[in-house]
């Protein structure tokens, strides 16, 4: 992968949504690192504009579930990085179908609009990296996640779609996989489960979300930048159209 210490990523730039916290932020910092200008999306105003005072960026304050404004957000980004999500868990004879709503819409509705937005600038000049954050659950099923695990399989399917259209324009798309991530939606997560369960965080992380990975610890936001950054430079020129799982073998099963 790249030297973070490389500026190969000069003259671009970048557009990464839930950029305030989380994976967001870190792959704000190793874009910005590699040297692109970078617009940090989030609806969180005040981490947002912290980070962008951090990396030397441009903060933009949007709500996602708001078609409006993300049909208004710049549409020169070189580099698209669709990170922002939530979740909700609830059986399907349960789950409130506003929320199944909203999560469709900030998870795969805003990611169409950014894309739809701002391919014709990458078309212009021949080049362009979009990299959608999904999920493991964008390979396989939990229950209780019908919404996530719908949005996150919408999001695959864009994703393969935008690389073949997009591949005689110099524009791959691929999607970055993970599984559990130390990031504040996991640890909401950790938190909710433990009181749901009667069980300690420690016991949550070892007995539910690692239960089904090889590797028994928690991927750490840098780790998914650094992929993202790989899928930007030029040794992944010919990488479009993939999912690159993260997710400590979870998928090996």
């Amino acid at each position: 992968m790249e030297s973070t210490h490389s500026t190969f990523l000069a003259g671009r730039k970048a557009l990464v949504t839930g950029a305030a916290s989380g994976i967001g932020r870190a792959c704000a910092h190793a874009l910005a690192r590699s040297g692109a200008g970078v617009y940090v999306v989030d609806r969180a105003a005040d981490a947002a504009k912290a980070v962008a005072e951090e990396i030397g960026g441009t903060a933009l304050v949007v709500d996602l579930s708001d078609p409006e404004a993300v049909d208004a957000l710049p549409d020169d980004a070189d580099i698209v990085v669709n990170n922002a999500g939530l979740q909700h868990v609830a059986p399907v004879h349960e789950f409130p179908p506003e929320r199944f709503t909203l999560i469709q819409r900030v998870m795969v509705e805003a990611p169409f609009r950014i894309i739809r937005r701002t391919l014709p600038h990458m078309y212009a000049s021949e080049w362009g990296r979009i990299v959608n954050i999904s999920s493991v659950h964008g390979l396989r099923a939990s229950p209780f996640k019908s919404a996530y695990v719908t949005a996150k399989h919408g999001l695959e399917g864009l994703s393969k779609v935008v690389a073949l259209e997009g591949a005689a324009h110099g524009v791959t798309s691929n999607c970055v996989n993970p599984g559990y991530v130390r990031t504040p939606l996991v640890e909401d997560q950790i938190a909710d489960q433990a009181l749901a369960h009667g069980i300690s965080e420690a016991d949550v992380i070892d007995r539910i979300m690692l239960d089904r990975t090889a590797i028994k610890r928690l991927i750490e936001p840098a780790e998914v930048a650094a992929a993202v950054l790989w899928l930007c430079s030029p040794g992944a020129a010919s990488v479009t159209g993939a999912s690159l799982p993260m997710d400590g073998g979870w998928t090996a099963h």
